[in-house]
């Protein structure tokens, strides 16, 4: 039995459409939704043996504007959660969700060789969640 939704977004068209999809699947279940977006930490810069690493109230700015623009695109959705977190995409999204979740995330339209060197969000998503996944095949894509 699903009892929440949980929406992957990173702010592109094609989320916009998977957070469109969860929104209805959740509004059909009358199960709560919640979107959720992962910033990824810079990589240290590792400049001779120093290691320079971002100033916290820069991680912290970065947070609040995310978690401001999340919640912009939840305003269509009354009582819908925002989640920001810092990690990798996949990863963090699996470790949100739960058995009865129902995880929704786009499919974006990479070439092959772009699926190979870079690997597919999605994919990872499907390999390693706990639950049920909708993979929106966002209009304008290709495979």
């Amino acid at each position: 039995m699903i009892k929440r939704v949980l929406v992957g977004v990173d702010f592109s068209e094609a989320s916009r459409q998977a957070l469109e999809r969860g929104a209805a699947w959740a509004s059909r279940l009358g199960v709560p939704l919640t979107a959720m977006h992962v910033l990824q930490p810079p990589a240290p810069m590792l400049p001779e043996a120093q290691i320079a690493l971002p100033d916290p109230a820069w991680l912290q700015s970065m947070e609040d504007h995310a978690r401001v623009q999340l919640e912009g695109w939840l305003e269509t959705w009354p009582g819908s959660q925002a989640l920001v977190k810092w990690g990798g995409p996949a990863e963090e999204l699996v470790a949100e969700a739960t058995p009865d979740t129902l995880l929704v995330v786009a499919q974006v339209g990479h070439s092959t060789l772009e699926r190979l060197l870079f690997g597919s969000t999605a994919a990872r998503v499907v390999r390693l969640a706990p639950c049920d996944v909708l993979v929106v095949r966002a209009s304008g894509t290709r495979g």
